[in-house]
């Protein structure tokens, strides 16, 4: 159980690390943009596990009372300008993601990229951007990094792939939505009413 462990250990520490790294400036856009886009509709875009992630954070806006819509479902209606898009992706090069925020764009509605590289096609396709810090699954270190690593004794992090930047974006996005209940004035009570009651 060593290696469960020490991995959980470096998640937690990961999660401290990227919350403390947050430019605020960038979270209050977001908490701006959403609360404008009340009465407008939201789509929430991400794929593979970044797509988990986006659904998770769906639900929780729908509890809220947000007109919102995970893209790709049958029933996502059609996006019109001034509605608002959240794409999601660690790399910001995630090809299905970029798709749909260039359609985005294209309609008018406004992008937005939470993302660890603000430089990536991603960012650069969006109006704004939130980093969210994290080691993906394209953070493979080049093959002199790696060396160099090895000489100073540093080792690869014990999370597969993109798991660091999922795991932090999903506790962000979790905190977010506590921030937005006590914006609006929810409680866990009107979440509730909105939850599924067929299950």
């Amino acid at each position: 159980m060593d290696w469960l462990k020490a991995a959980t250990e470096e998640i937690i520490e990961g999660i401290r690390r990227s919350i403390q790294e947050l430019n605020m400036e960038e979270v209050e856009q977001l908490i701006k943009l959403l609360l404008e886009a009340k009465d407008k509709k939201i789509f929430i875009v991400g794929m593979g596990r970044s797509g988990f992630v986006a659904r998770a954070f769906a639900l929780r806006l729908m509890n809220l009372g947000f007109n919102v819509y995970f893209l790709g479902e049958t029933i996502t209606p059609a996006a019109e300008k001034g509605d608002l898009l959240i794409a999601i992706s660690g790399t910001g090069t995630t090809k299905m993601v970029l798709t749909a925020s260039s359609a985005a764009k294209d309609i008018g509605a406004t992008v937005i990229a939470i993302t660890s590289f603000p430089e990536s096609p991603l960012g650069q396709i969006a109006d704004y951007v939130v980093t969210v810090r994290g080691r993906t699954k394209m953070g493979w270190p080049k093959e002199e990094d790696y060396l160099a690593r090895q000489i100073v004794g540093e080792r690869e992090p014990l999370t597969p792939l993109g798991s660091i930047f999922e795991n932090n974006c999903m506790v962000f996005l979790d905190g977010l939505i506590v921030e937005l209940m006590h914006r609006l004035g929810r409680t866990e009570e009107d979440l509730k009413r909105r939850h599924a009651t067929i299950e």
